[in-house]
């Protein structure tokens, strides 16, 4: 069975993955799973529960790994995937490099202006004041990436630029290359 894709949004919390990833699945030709990571948060039960803010922090750790076992499943699977998450510490990354060995990985960075971002996120209402822009500073830490896109206008050509990456994606993917960053390391 042939491998599916990922396109993988990183950005921070109201930086416009999500209405950017709706407007690219809306025109591709294709079926694909929209999976973004608020989803898993979404279908976690008890939110309520009246956890320790360590026990808290290791259920949204686990629950950010099962997420990452299911897009790399996914695309095992023959599914192509659109993906969008918050890269802000650096395991989420490390872990995605280690479970998409040999999947085809598209990695999509989405920003915006300080300005829009801090209104979107008041507008939401549902992140704590100031988070979007302190993940700003930590998602693109690893520095790169296949396309850069700027929603601070709307979703419209930032699209555009995704479905024209998605037909002709690079030969050397930005998964690639931080794997290889890595494994000199290593």
């Amino acid at each position: 069975m042939p491998s599916g894709r990922i396109v993988l949004f990183n950005g921070p919390s109201s930086s416009g993955k999500t209405t950017l990833t709706k407007a690219v699945s809306r025109r591709l030709p294709t079926p694909w799973l929209v999976l973004p990571v608020d989803l898993f948060h979404q279908i976690r039960t008890r939110p309520d529960a009246d956890l320790t803010d360590r026990q808290w922090h290791d259920v949204f750790h686990r629950t950010r790994a099962a997420y990452h076992r299911a897009l790399a499943g996914a695309a095992s699977s023959g599914m192509d995937v659109l993906a969008d998450h918050v890269l802000n510490e650096p395991w989420r990354l490390d872990d995605l490099l280690r479970l998409t060995e040999g999947i085809d990985v598209l990695l999509v960075h989405v920003t915006c202006s300080p300005k829009e971002l801090r209104r979107r996120e008041t507008t939401r209402g549902d992140r704590d004041p100031g988070s979007a822009l302190a993940q700003r500073r930590l998602v693109f830490q690893h520095g790169d990436c296949d396309l850069t896109v700027d929603t601070t206008y709307g979703p419209d050509e930032p699209t555009a630029a995704v479905l024209d990456l998605i037909r002709t994606p690079p030969e050397y993917r930005a998964f690639d290359r931080l794997r290889a960053k890595r494994a000199k390391r290593a």
